[in-house]
């Protein structure tokens, strides 16, 4: 194991990402009742899942193909070309439910909640009053007075009514039964509307509509954390009805070649869409991250951390960041990457000198035919086509104990099916805030 930690400016963090190399480790993964098992777990046992990790304190499958079977990469063909089921369930909802649902909602995210029309939701991001990101979640509007934070890997309930001790808002916030399943890949929406009917087809991104399958209630949106077509079930009291749920997504998908697989971490890199904990934390600035378009120059309202993050903007804008790193997109040599990196892997400058940033999420893509990676750079090597050399293990590397090139690239890396509102607004050259 080698100690980097003095060797990458992470002065202006209070808790540095630990940059030592020590390899995969490898354990055991205990179950025991101190972490939740979701009730999906089981189903996803039976339908091969083969190891775990775990996410919001619950478990997590991650893989089901084993590698002697194609592992990672049979399931990416799987979402790419066909259909694909994942457990996740460990997405947590949070109900925030009362007569001041939107305004406590407006004053803990960035974005601008009044804007939001029930049935709908947006992609959103709640900072501390440091302007850290304290999560990531798919924020659903089910009706005027009712909201469901779809988290990311953070427990904000808590944060969510210990702000409320002092807001006082007339709202209550708790977590509730309902426990999401998605379907991505191209032939999602015909297994979708064998599920719940044709209406499905004209749903808006983010978009929501209630239904029913098997007799279980569900909530349907055309949301997913791949970058291709996809959906997801809400399935209301799931700890009664998963099996059914899952049963019928089963039945039908028969026809469709669905494949039961762990969410698709080579797809939603090449989309260029962030992993809370892994890409960004509560200690990273939106600005930091590619995620300056979630914090609005027109929200009148006051919300938590809007005075620091208004703050940051105008440092930003005027050249002056006050962050050391920023999230970049790479491209790198070196040989196929189809694993989950098990540390955070070492960037140096063209010349190869003492490494002065961290990869955060590889991947080989096989669309691309290279690998790619999101990493942190220093602000000054954040423009395009920026040399770097990347330290990957020998498994990876060109030659043991070498370097391999990489260079500074724009996200995403691939189209995606379903765009962002960064995507959007940077293919029609606007702002994409509101």
């Amino acid at each position: 194991m080698v100690n980097y930690q003095d060797s990458v400016d992470q002065s202006d963090r209070k808790v540095p990402i630990n940059l030592r190399q020590s390899g995969p480790t490898p354990v055991e993964l205990l179950i025991s009742t101190r972490v939740r098992k979701s009730p999906y777990w089981h189903l996803s046992h039976q339908a091969g899942c083969w190891r775990a990790t775990v996410y919001n304190r619950i478990y997590h499958p991650r893989g089901y193909v084993r590698p002697e079977d194609g592992g990672a990469a049979a399931e990416h063909d799987a979402l790419v070309n066909h259909v694909t089921l994942w457990n996740v369930a460990v997405e947590r909802q949070i109900r925030v439910a009362g007569p001041d649902a939107e305004a406590f909602v407006n004053y803990v995210i960035t974005r601008d909640a009044t804007r939001i029309q029930p049935m709908n939701g947006k992609y959103v991001i709640l900072c501390n009053e440091k302007g850290g990101i304290l999560n990531d979640p798919v924020l659903l509007r089910l009706a005027e007075d009712e909201f469901w934070f779809s988290l990311s890997d953070s427990d904000i309930m808590f944060w969510l009514q210990g702000v409320n001790v002092g807001m006082k808002a007339n709202v209550e916030i708790d977590e509730i039964d309902v426990c999401p399943l998605q379907i991505q890949g191209p032939k999602s929406a015909d297994l979708m509307s064998d599920l719940v009917g044709d209406e499905v087809r004209e749903l808006p991104s983010y978009g929501l509509m209630e239904a029913r399958v098997a007799g279980c209630d569900v909530v349907v949106s055309q949301t997913g954390f791949s970058g291709e077509k996809g959906y997801e079930f809400y399935l209301r009291d799931a700890t009664l009805h998963a099996e059914k749920l899952w049963g019928a997504i089963q039945e039908a998908g028969k026809s469709h070649h669905l494949k039961v697989i762990a969410p698709g971490h080579q797809r939603r890199i090449a989309a260029g869409i962030l992993s809370w904990g892994q890409d960004l934390d509560a200690e990273t600035l939106p600005f930091q991250c590619n995620l300056g378009y979630q914090v609005p120059r027109t929200k009148v309202a006051d919300y938590i951390g809007k005075a620091r993050l208004e703050e940051v903007r105008a440092l930003v804008e005027a050249g002056a960041p006050p962050y050391k790193l920023t999230l970049v997109g790479l491209v790198l040599g070196g040989r196929p990457i189809e694993e989950y990196a098990p540390d955070f892997w070492l960037i140096s400058a063209a010349d190869a000198g003492k490494p002065v940033g961290y990869v955060t999420s590889p991947w080989y893509s096989p669309e691309l035919g290279s690998n790619i990676a999101m990493a942190y750079v220093p602000c000054a090597m954040s423009a395009l086509g920026t040399p770097v050399k990347v330290w990957l293990p020998d498994e990876y590397a060109a030659a043991p104990g070498e370097p391999v090139d990489g260079s500074v690239v724009d996200m995403p890396f691939r189209p995606s099916v379903n765009p962002n509102a960064r995507e959007i607004a940077k293919a029609e050259g606007r702002d994409a805030a509101y």
